[in-house]
């Protein structure tokens, strides 16, 4: 009996969005939730025109099948037990349909990498019914059993608002690491950009999250607070870090995206940017305050300091600074960086 192939049975879903940590060729991205249930943050324009939705477990496990279905049969065409330039030739002369399938390509090179990697999308799905997640964690691994590490975003407030228990048991059902937006320690500022959650609510997740067992990332944006504010947020972040003391703290400096709220403040001036060299300075009086044992990382192009011989003033790779050891070697960084003036790169400053 001669095999099948067809468009229905590769069927899946693949969002938008993920860290830069979790993409690339490196992770596989499984969709268990559809776009973000808070979606009221002023600075961002992710899923703004998008409804939340839960999707049902039974379309996870479907999309995960259809994933080992594509891999297994371009294993078979390609006649070696990996994926050739041949095999992929050959289903698509059997599929011309996966012309246009949009995870494709995502799907072929984390397979090709190691398949070692997967981000859960999209903005918060730990917000699913516990024994849901669960039950497509424990599918996922058992169908792929190459992943060392799956992660994926969370807020705080839907942290706070789990069981330590239920968190636990999505831990040991295969979720390793988890996202986190903080932006800002500062109360007034979190409730001036919406953020939905307090600094004792980011304590509150954070804290919960790593007693769960997970590692915990936790994302800053210095530069959130604009002149009027830049001291206090500097400040109540390394606080709220110093209680949460994550895994990793992830440095993501505010940009006004057009369309947004803030970006309409910073246009009618009711919002005053800090310039690059003033960032570097809050940055130092955050870094200074900081007490913990944790990796701070750059891992964005939007840390773009500089050197004052050119190149990128801090590195970007994923696992950045050990702190407490290398806290001296950042502060030191930040020195070398405010000893000449910043300019603004015309393409991240738009």
């Amino acid at each position: 009996m001669s095999k099948t192939y067809s468009i229905d049975k590769y069927q899946f879903e693949t969002g938008m969005y993920r860290p830069p940590s979790e993409g690339g060729s490196a992770s596989l991205l499984v969709r268990f939730t559809r776009n973000c249930p808070w979606n009221h943050c002023t600075f961002c324009s992710m899923y703004k025109r998008e409804k939340f939705q839960l999707r049902p477990l039974e379309e996870i496990k479907s999309d995960v099948d259809a994933m080992a279905a594509l891999i297994g049969d371009l294993e078979t065409l390609s006649g070696n037990g990996s994926i050739t330039r041949d095999g992929l030739s050959r289903l698509f002369d059997q599929v011309p349909d996966l012309n246009y399938h949009d995870g494709l390509p995502m799907l072929v090179q984390w397979w090709m990498n190691g398949g070692k990697t997967a981000f859960i999308q999209d903005a918060n799905s730990l917000i699913m019914k516990t024994p849901d997640m669960v039950q497509a964690l424990e599918h996922l691994r058992k169908t792929f059993p190459t992943l060392g590490r799956v992660t994926s975003y969370a807020r705080a407030r839907t942290l706070s608002q789990k069981s330590l228990e239920d968190l636990k048991a999505i831990r040991r059902a295969g979720l390793d690491r988890v996202h986190l937006g903080l932006e800002t320690g500062d109360d007034v500022l979190l409730k001036q950009i919406k953020k939905g959650v307090t600094a004792q609510g980011h304590i509150d997740g954070g804290q919960k999250a790593m007693a769960a067992g997970f590692q915990v990332s936790e994302y800053w944006m210095p530069g959130l607070g604009g002149k009027a504010r830049s001291r206090e947020h500097a400040l109540e972040t390394a606080r709220v870090l110093n209680e949460i003391n994550p895994h990793y703290i992830r440095s993501r400096p505010f940009r006004p995206i057009p369309g947004t709220p803030m970006a309409d403040q910073v246009e009618a001036g009711e919002f005053q940017m800090l310039t690059p060299t003033e960032q570097l300075l809050e940055l130092k009086e955050m870094i200074q305050a900081l007490e913990v044992t944790a990796h701070v990382c750059f891992d964005h192009a939007m840390n773009h300091w500089k050197k004052p011989g050119g190149g990128l003033l801090f590195t970007q790779d994923y696992e950045g600074y050990r702190f407490p050891e290398a806290k001296k070697q950042v502060l030191d960084l930040i020195q070398e960086g405010l000893s000449f003036d910043q300019r603004p790169d015309p393409l991240i400053h738009l």
